[in-house]
């Protein structure tokens, strides 16, 4: 089987009607995660998922196939599959979890520790401020802000990471080719510069109304915790924060004034229960924990070594020393390197190295600086 063949099958299953994302997860893996014979059972017996169904997979759309594949042909571009060894393992712990991502930017920057920010799109000149604050103070801590690229609160949070010299994760309810709303044209080819841009829409996709809370339940999904800056009570940010809550995810409130209909949303949270922060610093020492142990499940899971379920948690906290460890120690040396860099002076793959490279910084013997550089902590 080629790499084009399993990109193309993917292509088809995920464009064929009927086929939920549970029964698509549950046939790969009866299928060892085999696409192609997945695709080619559904072709023996089409009729079991309809006649809409049965007409796609006897004849797909090779044009729109077709401009699928080149989309995914251009440097930077990737369809992320459940059943790669890098795909998000906090989005499999999830409802309804996707059976892959489209990705434009660094894919492995969803294996890093994020924290997802939303909030009004009409926000305040104090809710975009305590936004780019947040998302300013979170990047500097190693987080990777993570939103929807809405007008408001989630572009002012993006644009201040990449102030910040750190990247971001937009998720969007569109296909990755296409930009919501037209005005962040320029925001989203930073982010996908500089971060990822991240739908679980085929290219083409546009924008409806129904994708945008399938959106939200990946933001909330990717994120150790979502922070609420602003929401009316009847918003999106509020379905996010439901969501995150639903996945046994962190969930945070910023409270404003009683005057302020944009703050009535998040009071209503902390009245449900949701913590109230008024400082970055909460939130990041709320989240640190988290982001250690994810931490360890990845270097374990990139290394098949799985951590036994009785591990206690000071167990999590201090990961064992492996080879490839020392490796990376010694690959850093003196100088800032890049995680190119890395990979070729190790051999390692980078989505260990940045699992890696999580943990060595989380124990304070690396630091990550601007234009995703890794440098030894003296």
């Amino acid at each position: 089987m080629s790499d084009t063949d399993a990109l193309r099958a993917w292509l088809i299953l995920l464009r064929t009607p009927g086929l939920g994302l549970a029964s698509l997860r549950e046939q790969l893996a009866a299928a060892a995660g085999d696409v192609v014979a997945v695709l080619a059972g559904l072709r023996r017996s089409p009729a079991r998922l309809g006649s809409a169904a049965s007409a796609w997979l006897a004849c797909p759309d090779e044009a729109r196939l077709a401009a699928e594949m080149a989309w995914l042909a251009r440097p930077g571009h990737r369809l992320l599959c459940c059943t790669d060894a890098d795909f998000p393992p906090l989005l499999a712990h999830i409802p309804q979890p996707p059976a892959a991502l489209f990705v434009a930017g660094d894919a492995a920057l969803l294996l890093h520790p994020q924290v997802a920010i939303v909030g009004a799109r009409g926000a305040t000149a104090g809710g975009l401020a305590h936004a780019r604050r947040f998302a300013t103070a979170l990047a500097r801590a190693g987080f990777v802000v993570t939103s929807g690229m809405a007008d408001g609160v989630d572009g002012a949070a993006h644009a201040a990471a990449l102030a910040a010299h750190a990247p971001t994760v937009a998720v969007v309810g569109t296909g990755p080719d296409r930009v919501y709303p037209r005005k962040h044209q320029a925001l989203a080819q930073a982010i996908a510069s500089h971060g990822a841009l991240v739908s679980e829409f085929p290219p083409g996709t546009a924008p409806r109304a129904d994708h945008f809370p399938r959106r939200n339940r990946l933001i909330a999904g990717l994120a150790l915790g979502t922070l609420v800056i602003e929401a009316g009570l009847k918003s999106g940010s509020l379905i996010t924060a439901r969501l995150a809550g639903e996945q046994g995810r962190e969930v945070f409130a910023l409270p404003g004034s009683v005057d302020n209909p944009l703050a009535r949303g998040c009071h209503r949270l902390i009245r449900e229960g949701v913590r109230l922060v008024e400082e970055p610093a909460e939130l990041i020492e709320a989240l640190a924990p988290a982001a250690r142990a994810l931490g360890v499940e990845l270097a374990a899971r990139l290394a098949d070594t799985p951590v036994p379920a009785t591990a206690p948690p000071e167990t999590l906290a201090m990961p064992p020393v492996r080879p490839e460890h020392h490796r990376l120690r010694e690959a850093l040396g003196h100088d800032p390197a890049t995680l190119d860099e890395l990979a070729t002076r190790t051999g390692l793959p980078p989505a260990t190295l940045s699992s890696m490279l999580l943990m060595l910084e989380l124990d304070g013997q690396v630091e990550s600086l601007p234009g995703n550089r890794y440098q030894c902590v003296a």
